[in-house]
């Protein structure tokens, strides 16, 4: 009865169906405890953290382009906006640091958008850029980087 309830309950009001299933499983109540919901919703936070990996990394990667190819626009707010993120950047990773593992692929999912929002915010032709990222991670995250025209 109580499995059908919070079903119901995680479909009508997530919020009251996250703090009976914290409640359920602090009490040692897991038979009685949305297990299936509880796994999707776990996946879901991994899934979520991949996502601003690829975020941050599209930003920031976007912001190296600019600064490359852009040599006579470069000014305080990209250089700025570079370092907030990979401040952020290397916050996320240590807090998720299993994530390294996902590195190249979450910069080549990053570089493919940054591409497209470096064309649009730049005017440039897609071909201007490089058809796949130039740089290293340890480049991208590096305080001391900044991509040469």
């Amino acid at each position: 009865m109580e499995d059908a309830m919070s079903g119901d309950l995680y479909e009508s009001d997530f919020y009251a169906w996250a703090n009976q299933q914290a409640a359920l499983l602090r009490a040692g109540k897991l038979s009685a405890a949305d297990i299936e919901h509880i796994a999707e919703e776990i996946e879901s936070m991994g899934r979520t953290e991949k996502r601003e990996l690829v975020s941050r990394l599209t930003i920031l990667l976007l912001h190296l382009l600019k600064w490359q190819f852009q040599p006579g626009l470069r000014g305080n707010s990209w250089r700025l906006t570079v370092k907030e993120q990979r401040y952020r950047l290397a916050d996320h990773l240590a807090d998720n640091p299993s994530l390294k593992a996902k590195l190249s692929e979450a910069i080549a999912n990053a570089y493919r958008l940054a591409l497209v929002e470096a064309e649009r915010e730049t005017g440039l032709p897609e071909t201007t850029f490089p058809a796949e990222c130039p740089w290293s991670f340890d480049q991208i995250a590096s305080p001391d980087f900044w991509p040469r025209d």
